[in-house]
């Protein structure tokens, strides 16, 4: 249950107000349903007293009548209310949470981000933040409610029957309701942690089977995988059906428990009328005040049920919204304007092995481009490219050596300011769904139509994009639509709008014939002048765009230095 509460704290914060109108109008709704069975028990044994004693028309039938209809009424509509301020409040702070999420994972080092662009990830996130609607709806606010109106019952019974069946009330509703809500959330924490994890590989089977259903068919094995989802499906239903169980048992636990609730209060009411203490009618109004608050715990069964993928859920979401900034706050700030340096990027004796590995990737490198510079890294796979490309990024951290941006350690950069001033396009970049307008927007907010042309033609791809039907053109998941060529020139136009000062491209011109790849490397020159550009190539045309080229070889040997 700790786990929850920072949740509660985030939505609470924001959305006190609606939250407060909403848990006030559920005590509303509770306490009416009890006044509402209270009164027409006390009524209607009123009026069957009365007509025997023979003054039934002495008996005032209107005003408890006009009261059964003013609680009707008045519980419909704060029901009502109810369910609107607290899913509307909800629903908006689970947005923002939304938001905090992807804001918190930018904060992340990149040498994390590979990993969360993962489908499973991604889905995980969307599951867990689902999850968390429960905390407020099925949990708290009806525990509030529960709690509150049985105090206020307990304080209207003593002051109108008498205080032995409050005592009677308390002993015996709260431990049973303890009892039962204790059980079903034990019991059904591993199932419905179970669930999730059964959920997540589901959908991920699914999405795979849709994805390689033409190889799988080829090869005769789309039954296998077939067999294989719903192997993932059956431990799903396992486990929501042992949920179903639990809940059930604790539904059963609560009937017990308030058929003693109100069994004991009838006795009592019936002792204390016997002995003159009370009149049969306020006994009635007892026993029927005591049966209905069985509603008041009848929300939490499903909260209680649900609260093991709850708490999972908040782990995992507290843990992202509290990622620090990659840079440490005790490292020194670059300004936003750092000095021109004779060197945008310098990497000195620098060294980097990966983890498990034998020999380093990267041994004893040396490389400086200076502003307005374009380097070739040229050398067969493994030689370390890539590599080289994400040290100069922070991605990774070097074993040995130094790296300076525009002069500055590499260490110095805060995160931010760090990316302001480097952009990398990696070998594989994600394109969204949306217009073409909004895949360009994501790296310069509120971007002008002039400026959204102006790159494109950078990248030789502003015929291609008027033709499909301008900015506003839709792109499917992924970018479909576009060609792989079209769609990394897309990527590199979203890259170039950031006007970096180090340009990092991995094998930019990928998928594009000799002609067009010149084009697109002298756009983008001519886009960013002043701009270091270092890139890993393979291609001719990028080795004739660059002003030098700098020889890697497999493993080692990077200190020969640049042709």
């Amino acid at each position: 249950m700790r786990a929850l509460f920072p949740i509660v704290r985030r939505i609470w914060a924001q959305e006190w107000w609606s939250l407060l109108r909403g848990a006030a109008l559920s005590v509303v709704v509770l306490v009416a349903g009890i006044a509402l069975l209270g009164l027409s028990g006390w009524f209607i044994t009123a009026a069957g007293i009365a007509g025997l004693a023979g003054a039934g028309l002495m008996f005032d039938m209107f005003r408890p009548s006009a009261g059964v209809r003013f609680l009707a009424l008045g519980r419909t509509a704060a029901r009502y209310g109810e369910r609107i301020l607290t899913h509307d409040a909800t629903l908006r702070s689970l947005a923002r949470l939304r938001v905090q999420l992807l804001a918190g994972l930018a904060r992340s080092p990149f040498s994390r981000l590979p990993a969360l662009r993962a489908s499973e990830q991604l889905n995980r996130i969307t599951r867990d933040v689902d999850a968390l609607d429960g905390i407020a709806l099925r949990l708290f606010i009806p525990i509030v409610a529960a709690v509150t109106t049985l105090v206020a019952t307990a304080a209207v019974l003593w002051f109108l029957v008498d205080r032995a069946l409050v005592v009677w009330l308390i002993a015996s509703y709260v431990p049973g309701a303890a009892a039962a809500l204790g059980f079903v959330a034990w019991r059904s924490r591993r199932p419905s942690r179970r669930s999730r994890l059964a959920l997540n590989a589901f959908r991920m089977r699914v999405v795979d089977l849709l994805q390689a259903r033409t190889e799988l068919a080829v090869f005769g094995k789309i039954g296998a995988r077939a067999a294989h989802v719903m192997t993932a499906e059956e431990r799903m239903r396992d486990s929501l059906g042992q949920i179903d169980r639990m809940e059930r048992a604790g539904g059963f636990v609560l009937s017990v428990t308030e058929t003693i609730a109100t069994a004991g209060a009838l006795l009592v009411g019936a002792l204390l009328a016997e002995r003159g203490v009370i009149d049969p009618a306020l006994a009635a109004l007892g026993f029927f005040a005591t049966l209905a608050l069985a509603e008041t715990l009848a929300p939490l069964r499903r909260g209680m049920a649900e609260i093991g993928r709850m708490t999972d859920a908040a782990r995992r979401v507290e843990r992202m919204l509290q990622t620090p900034d990659a840079a440490p706050s005790n490292k020194a700030s670059v300004p936003a304007s750092a000095p021109a340096s004779d060197a945008a990027l310098s990497m000195d004796d620098v060294c980097f092995t990966h983890d498990g590995a034998a020999a380093p990737i990267v041994d004893h490198f040396f490389l400086t481009v200076a502003p307005g510079e374009a380097v070739a890294l040229v050398g067969p796979s493994g030689s370390g490219k890539t590599t080289i490309l994400q040290l100069a990024t922070r991605m990774v951290a070097p074993d040995d050596g130094s790296i300076a941006i525009g002069g500055f350690p590499l260490e110095n950069w805060n995160e931010p300011e760090l990316r302001g001033a480097v952009t990398l396009l990696p070998q594989r970049s994600a394109l969204l769904s949306g217009s073409i307008r909004e895949a360009l927007a994501l790296a310069r907010p509120g971007l002008e139509d002039r400026d959204a042309w102006a790159v494109l033609a950078a990248v030789a791809l502003d015929t291609v994009i008027a033709e499909r039907g301008g900015l506003d053109s839709r792109l499917g998941e992924a970018g479909a639509g576009l060609s792989g060529g079209e769609s990394r020139r897309l990527a590199l136009a979203r890259a170039l709008l950031r006007h970096p000062t180090l340009l990092l491209l991995d094998e930019p011109t990928e998928g594009l014939d000799r002609t067009t790849a010149k084009r697109v490397l002298e756009g983008m020159r001519r886009y960013l002048p002043d701009a270091a550009i270092l890139l890993a190539s393979h291609r001719a045309a990028e080795r004739e765009f660059v002003d030098r080229i700098h020889t890697l070889s497999p493993v080692g040997g990077q200190r020969h230095g640049s042709d």
